[in-house]
């Protein structure tokens, strides 16, 4: 148990300053163009695809209030000890983006899909954010499933 609390914690940092580190190189002047992707600072004031925009400052804390929720269900409902990696990964990814809030009124995306259509800007915690999730939802239907059986 206490083997998962580290692997949680190292998850958590090791996103949390990976993000970071990207996104000062993308606030610092870094910029790439090709036909399909661009590499280029956006400042995103809402959440996925800018909704909720509308709440300005106060959604930062609403998030905060969110993520603080949800690490108290993943300590309490022992997510932590079954999932400690993705746990720590969502979380990590989580406290990146909030803290773009936090210290450039919206979070710092550079990703910009534009190849026959426009996608969201993303970045690196939101891409950690979906594949944390996606490591959930094998586990506890597909994998959980075949342990079952055994």
């Amino acid at each position: 148990m206490k083997n998962n609390y580290v692997f949680f914690t190292i998850a958590v940092f090791s996103i949390f300053i990976a993000d970071q580190i990207i996104k000062s190189i993308f606030v610092s002047g870094f910029e790439l163009q090709s036909s399909c992707i661009s590499l280029e600072l956006h400042y995103n004031n809402g959440v996925a695809f800018s909704m909720l925009a509308f709440l300005g400052e106060n959604l930062k804390w609403l998030q905060l209030a969110l993520v603080g929720v949800l690490a108290f269900f993943m300590i309490k409902d022992g997510y932590l000890e079954k999932y400690s990696i993705p746990a720590g990964v969502l979380v990590g990814a989580a406290l990146g983006n909030l803290s773009d809030r936090f210290v450039y009124g919206g979070v710092v995306d550079y990703v910009a899909w534009h190849c026959g259509f426009d996608f969201a800007v993303f970045n690196f915690a939101d891409v950690m954010i979906d594949f944390a999730i996606g490591w959930f939802l094998i586990y506890e239907f597909w994998l959980k499933n075949r342990e079952k059986q055994k």
